[in-house]
């Protein structure tokens, strides 16, 4: 477990943690590969060239933004655009539709136990439209006390509003959050929302976050705690 920013950057809010924001992919579950075929089908039946290199820089965009980016430029008419959004997003729904608890990634249901258990509120915070029926699919809706997307909020990752949302929605002011996100704009998005940011796996991505870490396999709330709030935790 390591730090990633140096002590001037370091929060200076003191207030103790009250609630944890997760963003969906790559913290919760890992549905890369589901996107990485649905967006290589859709590209190749288009003609538009694509690979997995280029999918990893769709982390944390929503779905339009993520064609927008395919597209490199190329000026569709809007209905081609939403033809292309709903065609991309049956083929994902034919990927989630056979996920089970499997798919949680290791240590999160025992770190949402823990959070339980701390009195500690919870949200998800995704790019995805799909995160509601994710996450009934992975078991977890009765650990997660609010469920929330960028279509709910009028700008999407870098910009703050889906984390400032999600907050107002577990009835709780930023400086009480923590974040934990995967992807760069997720980050970003959380440190533009004046919250604590705990980065998940590549240290390239994610390394303006206040901590790093590989993933929650062995984290516990106690861990969070003396991280971030080491004065309240000691």
């Amino acid at each position: 477990m390591t730090r990633s920013r140096s002590d001037s950057l370091a929060p200076v809010n003191c207030r103790p943690l009250r609630g944890v924001i997760f963003d969906m992919d790559g913290v919760l579950t890992d549905t890369i590969e589901f996107h990485y075929q649905t967006w290589q089908r859709l590209a190749d039946e288009e003609g538009i060239p694509f690979n997995r290199q280029a999918n990893e820089a769709l982390r944390g965009l929503s779905r339009r933004d993520s064609l927008l980016r395919i597209l490199q430029g190329r000026v569709l008419p809007e209905a081609k655009i939403q033809e292309l959004l709903e065609r991309k997003n049956r083929y994902f729904r034919s990927f989630i539709d056979t996920m089970t608890a499997e798919y949680l990634l290791p240590g999160v249901q025992v770190f949402l136990n823990d959070l339980r258990e701390a009195g500690i509120k919870t949200a998800v915070a995704s790019a995805s439209q799909n995160v509601y029926i994710v996450i009934e699919k992975l078991g977890i809706a009765s650990d997660i006390d609010v469920i929330t997307n960028v279509y709910d909020v009028d700008r999407p990752k870098p910009a703050p509003d889906v984390f400032l949302y999600a907050a107002q929605q577990l009835g709780l002011g930023p400086q009480d959050c923590v974040v934990f996100e995967d992807a760069e704009s997720g980050v970003e998005a959380a440190r533009a929302a004046q919250m604590r940011v705990i980065g998940l796996g590549d240290a390239a991505q994610v390394g303006a976050a206040d901590w790093v870490l590989p993933g929650l396999d062995g984290v516990r709330w106690h861990h969070v705690q003396a991280q971030l709030n080491p004065e309240i935790s000691a």
